[in-house]
């Protein structure tokens, strides 16, 4: 069932319990950020003003509400230069309070994974993202169709469970 697609903020806001990410591009484009980081700007992590955006209180607010909010990616390795930089930056996701993971590509044989990053809000609502060939992204769409539920929750109970946590994955 197609739905319209309300904010990232107002679907977490509407969270009570869970919120899960999977993540499957070795490239999602460019921003400033990465443009930034390509430089050979780093961010201060001690200054937490420069660095912390809407976003991270987003999550911030929903893992205070009690809301735990996993985060994994499977990449190629050796990763690309955009998953570099992701996973220097994974530590604003950490701070917020997201628990995240990563996953070699080599190590995603043997199950079946969907073909869409996606976020599931609660086991009950799915946020599929679809994105170009370059990583740009074109649209969103919601489900609430039972199997597709079914079928995002338990791949990414997979790719969790084999994934590394972000502190012990090193590029």
């Amino acid at each position: 069932m197609q739905l319209s697609v309300p904010p990232f903020s107002e679907l977490l806001a509407n969270t009570r319990e869970s919120a899960v990410h999977l993540e499957m591009r070795d490239d999602y484009g460019t921003n400033p950020r990465l443009e930034a980081w390509q430089r050979g700007d780093r961010v201060d992590w001690n200054d937490r003003e420069s660095w912390w955006h809407p976003f991270h209180q987003t999550i911030a607010d929903a893992v205070s509400r009690g809301v735990v909010i996993r985060r994994a990616r499977v990449v190629s390795e050796p990763v690309s230069e955009y998953i570099r930089w992701e996973h220097d930056a994974t530590q604003g996701n950490i701070a917020a309070g997201e628990e995240v993971r990563w996953l070699p590509r080599s190590q995603a044989t043997g199950f079946l994974v969907p073909a869409n990053d996606f976020w599931l809000f609660d086991g009950n609502l799915l946020r599929v993202h679809h994105f170009a060939g370059d990583g740009s992204h074109v649209t969103d769409e919601l489900s609430t169709d039972a199997e597709m539920l079914k079928l995002c929750a338990s791949a990414f109970e997979v790719i969790w469970q084999r994934a590394t946590p972000h502190s012990e994955y090193t590029i």
